[in-house]
């Protein structure tokens, strides 16, 4: 077995903290949105060649696998960082700002692709496993439900490159930089959205009573909607239905033919996220049709709850307590938000970490946002042991 001093600690990443903070401030200053990632993809399947590993480009739209194999070990293992930016116009002030208007890195992932790339150079260099390592670089993790990882995956993902567990993590914003936070079972919700059409009768504002309102039927829905978490759903377990959008009407004497409705409605269970549904399109039907009036549902489900498998945490866990000390280590609460990483995890046993980006830090999709380049080294040394722990040469 490796003597415990031999896996890759903070110390062996100290000397590397330059390099990678002027490669996460350069992906900082050029970002790229979903599925247009091309100069990232190339940007890092070029460092990934230099350091000898198996790289294939486009996967999945522009998505880099990197792999490389050490020894006769049968275990692989698979970490995934994410590349793509959001479109929101950068207000930092950093000098290596996005130097293209409305495109900005405000949700880490030039971090997280540092991070990897980091731990990719270290592995080559020392090839302390033994195994095989695959490197996932994923495009398009902000785009919706039809995103980067169900791309990769219906691109062959789990055929060509085999793995047999799957760890990836996500910026913390509000926990100190270098920091690691964990959770077993649920993390992230699924997150699904709702288009709902009410077709009236418009009409003139001074004689409503010849004409259906469809304003008044949403306004009705809206309060309906509120019982649905309050009154539908376990008090033990976790959901939102929230209505983000209303529109109707254009003028304040006319009585519009239509509304339309928005919903984000967010769950942890796969039980939950059916009655959520059910009681939805059941309550919006029977107000429409009690003021008479007709209705359109699109109900489109995103992406699923990210479920962290107990072993896999567990053991990430423990690599993380070595690394940076358990009082480093916390437990993380329930995230409402969503992860298209909870597609690979519905195939493959694995984890979802989250590394702490600062206290004060901007929240994520900020315009003010910027990702902690103190966390760097401790990303690229955890992803560097847990593989090596992981594929450890006994």
């Amino acid at each position: 077995m490796t003597l415990d001093n031999d896996f890759a600690r903070l110390s062996d990443f100290e000397p590397m903290k330059a390099e990678l903070t002027g490669i996460r401030q350069h992906l900082h200053a050029n970002p790229e949105l979903s599925f247009e990632e091309a100069e990232t993809a190339r940007f890092v399947a070029k460092k990934l060649e230099a350091w000898g590993y198996e790289v294939t480009r486009n996967v999945g739209g522009h998505g880099v696998v990197a792999r490389m194999t050490v020894g006769a070990g049968k275990k692989s293992i698979a970490i995934r960082a994410d590349m793509d930016a959001l479109p929101i116009t950068e207000q930092t002030g950093r000098p290596y700002a996005s130097k293209t208007p409305g495109k900005m890195h405000a949700c880490g992932h030039d971090g997280h692709t540092t991070m990897l790339l980091g731990a990719a150079e270290y592995l080559a260099r020392t090839r302390r496993f033994n195994g095989t390592v695959n490197l996932i670089f994923q495009p398009a993790e902000e785009a919706g439900a039809v995103s980067g990882a169900p791309a990769m995956i219906k691109d062959g993902l789990f055929e060509r490159f085999p793995f047999d567990v799957i760890f990836g993590l996500h910026n913390h914003p509000g926990a100190p930089e270098g920091t690691w936070l964990l959770r077993s079972g649920p993390l992230m919700a699924a997150a699904d959205t709702v288009e709902i059409t009410i077709t009236g009768k418009g009409g003139h504002a001074s004689r409503p009573h010849l004409t259906i309102d469809p304003i008044v039927v949403a306004c009705n829905l809206v309060v309906m909607l509120q019982s649905v978490v309050s009154r539908s759903i376990d008090p033990t377990q976790t959901a939102v239905v929230t209505v983000g959008s209303i529109h109707s009407g254009e003028a304040a004497n006319v009585i519009p033919e239509s509304a339309k409705m928005l919903l984000s409605v967010r769950s942890f269970d796969p039980k939950v996220r059916e009655l959520l549904e059910a009681r939805i399109r059941k309550l919006a039907v029977s107000v429409a049709e009690g003021y008479g009036a007709s209705i359109e549902i699109d109900y489109v489900h995103g992406h699923p709850v990210v479920v962290n498998s107990e072993k896999e945490t567990e053991f990430a866990r423990m690599v993380a307590e070595e690394l940076v000390g358990a009082d480093k280590v916390t437990t993380c609460g329930l995230i409402p938000g969503s992860e298209d990483f909870s597609h690979f995890l519905e195939h493959k046993p694995g984890s979802f970490l989250r590394l702490g980006n600062g206290v004060n830090s901007a929240i994520l999709h900020s315009a003010k946002y910027d990702f902690a380049d103190e966390s760097l080294t401790a990303g690229a040394a955890m992803w560097a042991r847990l593989t090596e722990r992981y594929l450890d040469a006994d």
